[in-house]
């Protein structure tokens, strides 16, 4: 079932139980794959590859947001966007560890055939593309670095 359909399924199922919070953050991913549906070229249509970088976002916004309300001594505030960026992850795919993600890189290296930190463009492409949602774009660009700068 494609992400689109099974967040639309989720949003009735919220309904039902009543949960707040889980019902405002689904409302919220499905505004997002709405817009993106309907963003020209799209045909109407949402792969899961897309919907998969629009709820990593979505997520990594929700947990920088809980971490600045908590700075600025708003704990009601940051427990609820932490709730919901909670709600949001169930949707991601296991995150890599470290040393997956380093695995998954060489082997990434290995397929483009880079070996300068010159040609880090080259494999970070790459590297976004096969790593969507599974590993944050920090990680892999720090760890890119790391492994060409040897």
């Amino acid at each position: 079932m494609a992400l689109f359909e099974q967040v639309s399924k989720d949003i009735i199922a919220a309904m039902k139980a009543k949960d707040k919070v889980r019902l405002e953050a689904l409302r919220n991913i499905k505004k997002y794959f709405i817009e993106a549906k309907t963003a020209p070229g799209a045909n109407d249509t949402l792969a899961d590859d897309a919907a998969l970088k629009i709820l990593a976002k979505l997520a990594k916004q929700g947990r920088d947001t809980a971490a600045l309300y908590t700075e600025q001594g708003r704990p009601d505030l940051a427990e609820e966007e932490a709730a919901q960026a909670a709600v949001i992850e169930e949707y991601l795919p296991k995150a890599l560890t470290p040393e997956e993600l380093e695995a998954e890189l060489k082997a990434i290296i290995a397929e483009t055939g880079a070996t300068s930190p010159k040609e880090m463009g080259k494999v970070m492409g790459a590297a976004s593309k096969k790593l969507a949602g599974r590993a944050d774009g920090k990680a892999i660009a720090d760890t890119v670095k790391r492994l060409l700068a040897n």
